[in-house]
């Protein structure tokens, strides 16, 4: 019993930290080097994350600079974030590449926070699943049945935990967006 509440509870873990990962790319008109994890540049026929090919820095609020390591790839650095489609024009000066991040609209903030409101209940369905699994767990093994009432009360509790967790890392994220 004790182990499918641990197998439960990992699974769970797994499911907020997706959806952690999956708010960073949603950018709040700060540069965040994590807006820039998905580019893969084409370097010497290989497509390779821009991590691996330049450092990021922050030199203000809203802005991004790329300075790779090596020059002659600055080109193809330039095209695959155009190829990101990120939403923001690399600028290149020869030496780096400059993003400037625009101010966010009001009506675009509103779309990010559907966008935020989706990933917070994909989150919400995968932990109804983890449920389902591990209820299906408990009651595949060969209790009493106050002992699996009990199991499936002990996975209600988790759900109940990580529900509180995906609706918390939402409103911060939902704040994140909406203030200027």
């Amino acid at each position: 019993m004790d182990d499918i509440l641990l197998e439960t509870e990992e699974k769970m873990e797994e499911a907020i930290s997706n959806m952690e990962k999956r708010f960073t790319n949603i950018r709040a008109g700060r540069a965040n080097p994590a807006m820039l994890d998905g580019v893969l540049v084409n370097y010497y026929g290989t497509d390779t994350p821009l991590k691996q090919l330049a450092t990021i820095s922050i030199p203000e609020a809203r802005q991004l600079c790329i300075k790779p390591f090596d020059k002659g790839s600055i080109g193809n650095i330039e095209k695959a974030i155009l190829a990101a489609n990120i939403g923001i024009t690399p600028n290149n000066n020869g030496e780096m590449i400059i993003l400037n991040i625009p101010a966010l609209t009001e009506e675009t903030r509103r779309e990010y926070v559907k966008q935020v409101k989706s990933y917070a209940e994909d989150c919400r369905i995968a932990l109804r699943n983890i449920r389902q699994d591990a209820n299906k767990s408990v009651n595949a093994l060969e209790l009493s049945s106050d002992d699996i009432k009990f199991g499936e009360e002990d996975v209600q509790e988790l759900i109940n935990k990580y529900n509180k967790i995906v609706d918390e890392k939402f409103k911060e994220k939902e704040q994140e967006l909406m203030t200027v």
